[in-house]
């Protein structure tokens, strides 16, 4: 129900624009995510927005880098990533939950409901 596009390989510096559709049902009403997981580690929190869009929050590894917005007519979310470095390589997955949340749980993976497939990311040094 959840489908992430846009990853590719870049060259440190860089940008990429990643994508996410919901489809089956909508959204809109509920707080979306990103996460991403590199290689051997585990699946870490990057951003996420609440429904209406007003409030985001990020991992302080992409604050000043990544932004995440998201188009509720659309059933998107999306992650612009500007200066992307090395160690932003990994597997990106956009969720999203059916709870309501406060801001303060969006990064803990096990509160999200709905996964996409990821979308691989590289980054060049």
């Amino acid at each position: 129900q959840l489908q992430a596009s846009g990853g590719g390989l870049v060259q440190a510096g860089g940008s990429l624009r990643l994508s996410c559709v919901a489809s089956g049902r909508t959204f809109s009403s509920n707080t979306m995510a990103w996460f991403r997981q590199a290689p051997g580690k585990e699946r870490e929190f990057v951003a996420a927005i609440r429904s209406t869009g007003g409030t985001t929050t990020r991992a302080d590894s992409v604050k000043g880098r990544f932004t995440i917005s998201r188009d509720n007519a659309k059933n998107m979310v999306f992650l612009q990533m500007n200066s992307l470095k090395p160690e932003d390589t990994a597997v990106y997955y956009c969720a999203t939950t059916l709870r309501l949340l406060i801001v303060s749980s969006w990064y803990l993976k096990d509160k999200y409901d709905y996964w996409g497939q990821g979308t691989l990311v590289t980054v060049s040094s």
